[in-house]
């Protein structure tokens, strides 16, 4: 488990994201907070795929995917679905991004 501290730490990070901050927004802010959580889903799989070594990286989007699907039933409706798909687009190209950093770290060294 020691292995993937840092995968776990930053999937931590992204569930409270997912089920803790909609609990401090306002129905009003539901494009915000949207808007929101696809950057965080960015920035944490472009600090995962820079920072990982491992390859389970490579599955985060689908963990992202996944992970957000319940909480469309808690907070938000079914039209919120499709958000999924978003997160792991966006959590796919911060990945992409993060491992071509990683790669080109790695070269300098």
């Amino acid at each position: 488990m020691k292995r993937y501290a840092k995968e776990a730490i930053l999937l931590g990070i992204q569930l409270l994201f997912f089920y803790i901050y909609p609990l401090f927004m306002g129905p009003t802010d539901a494009m915000g907070m949207v808007l929101i959580l696809l950057v965080m889903s960015f920035f944490l799989a472009l600090v995962l795929g820079t920072l990982s070594a491992n390859e389970i990286k490579y599955f985060y989007p689908a963990i992202v995917s996944i992970l957000f699907i319940p909480s469309v039933f808690i907070y938000y409706n079914e039209s919120a679905l499709v958000h999924a798909a978003w997160y792991f687009i966006t959590a796919s190209a911060g990945l992409l991004i993060g491992a071509v950093l990683h790669k080109l770290l790695l070269r300098g060294k």
